[in-house]
């Protein structure tokens, strides 16, 4: 069973707590991703499930049992590093099958396990192979191999794949995503790239300063960012946040910039007339051919051509905004850029506390 819980999980170094009382309840065979900026505890948490790190206080459950004071080999689960970590005098088969020897298990009964996660990972072809004769690719392959054999109840990933190149990254996410779907285990993935854990996760809990910002579906936090820290990590281009002063006419609410400029707001807004905000705007929700809703204008600054869209940073009510269009629709260079949003796709936070005022 490979349910896991945390109940007020601390950790300490040296007198500093890192992780402040972490809650969090993982279903059997759910894949969850930890996603955060450098130094926001991700990774301490991560090795804290796996037993390489103490837990200062709160427990951890796997399967329903307390697992605080069990080795990681007591503990039923698996672990891929970003570094790979295999044995290079070792072929691919040996490494895969390095746990079951240690377990005492026979090389008659390892081999159908190997072949078959080799069958999984499309690594038949290359199990009399060594480490510096595969790619980095099936290097990492070969890792999820040596995890997958032991048919544990949960896999941890590390970052597994920060040291690939970008086109290899995507070819992995797939694997990843394939392999967790055949073998219906519980997954936790750490990374501090929120494609990927917006790509591979089922649920993506966001990380700052070893606390839980929030927790949902990859769209839940893309559709209803709890606060600022939130909408400006999760999304590529990030979010374009400006500060602002709400405007309240009856129902009407509107955001008024420190140059003047208005923007209509969603309907329901719990502000009041005065209250300091910021507006958040989605790059791809900036559309130069769209009607009604609020108009922003402003000089280009950059255009950048990525194939189908473009990236157009442009200054308005003193901000640098990024749009993203069709490259079609681009504006010339040093030229004026307009576009239009709808009222219901602006995000509105409180300007002192940062968290979302959208109901």
């Amino acid at each position: 069973m490979g349910w896991v819980e945390l109940n007020g999980v601390r950790k300490t170094f040296g007198g500093v707590e890192v992780i402040h009382g972490v809650d969090l309840d993982i279903a059997e065979g759910e894949f969850v991703a930890l996603v955060g900026p450098s130094g926001c505890g991700k990774s301490t948490l991560l090795r804290m499930i796996a037993g390489l790190e103490e837990v200062t206080g709160g427990e951890i459950s796997i399967g329903g049992e307390v697992v605080n004071d069990l080795s990681p080999r007591d503990r039923n689960i698996a672990m891929v590093f970003q570094s790979y970590a295999l044995y290079p005098h070792m072929t691919v088969a040996e490494n895969m099958g390095f746990n079951l020897k240690l377990s005492g298990m026979s090389k008659a009964s390892q081999k159908p396990l190997i072949d078959e996660a080799a069958r999984m990972l499309d690594l038949t072809a290359l199990l009399d192979r060594r480490p510096a004769q595969l790619s980095g690719g099936q290097r990492q392959r070969v890792a999820m191999g040596r995890a997958v054999v032991r048919d544990p109840s949960v896999f941890l990933f590390d970052e597994p794949l920060s040291n690939l190149d970008a086109k290899l990254r995507v070819q992995m996410r797939a694997e990843i995503k394939m392999l967790h779907k055949k073998v219906g285990r519980t997954a936790i993935y750490v990374t501090h790239d929120q494609i990927e854990a917006m790509t591979l996760a089922d649920r993506v809990v966001v990380l700052n300063g070893g606390k839980i910002e929030q927790e949902g579906s990859p769209m839940e936090l893309y559709l209803r960012p709890a606060n600022t820290f939130v909408a400006g990590f999760i999304g590529s281009p990030a979010m374009n946040l400006l500060d602002a002063t709400a405007r309240r006419s009856g129902e009407a609410v509107t955001a008024v910039m420190s140059d003047g400029s208005a923007l209509p707001l969603p309907a329901g807004l719990a502000v009041t007339d005065g209250q300091a905000i910021k507006v958040g705007l989605r790059p791809e929700h900036l559309n130069p051919a769209g009607t009604g809703g609020g108009s922003l204008a402003g000089p280009v600054v950059l255009t950048e051509l990525t194939g189908a869209q473009a990236h157009i940073v442009f200054r308005y009510a003193g901000h640098e905004l990024t749009a993203v269009i069709d490259s079609m629709q681009a504006p010339e260079p040093n030229g004026n850029f307009t576009a239009r949003i709808a009222a219901d796709q602006i995000h509105v936070f409180d300007g002192a506390s940062g968290r979302s005022l959208r109901a």
